[in-house]
């Protein structure tokens, strides 16, 4: 399982449903709209606090983006 993709997907999901863009991200939390972007490709590795920050600015909590989702529970059974 891929945690740098599961983040991203989670962090999507959670910013569409806040019916948020990354720019307004950006201006929530600091982080830049490229990292977003990044983040959201599975191309970062996020430290915890900014974990914390991210799920903050989507009014999350910050295990929601690290929760398993059907993707990461197929690839866990077909090992």
């Amino acid at each position: 399982m891929d945690v740098r993709a599961l983040v991203g997907r989670n962090f999507r999901r959670l910013r569409q449903k806040a019916g948020l863009t990354q720019e307004d991200v950006q201006e929530r939390a600091g982080f830049s709209q490229q990292y977003v972007s990044e983040l959201e490709n599975g191309k970062c590795n996020p430290e915890l606090e900014t974990l914390f920050g991210l799920a903050k600015a989507v009014g999350a909590l910050a295990v929601d983006l690290v929760t398993m989702d059907e993707i990461a529970v197929r690839e866990l059974k077909s090992k």
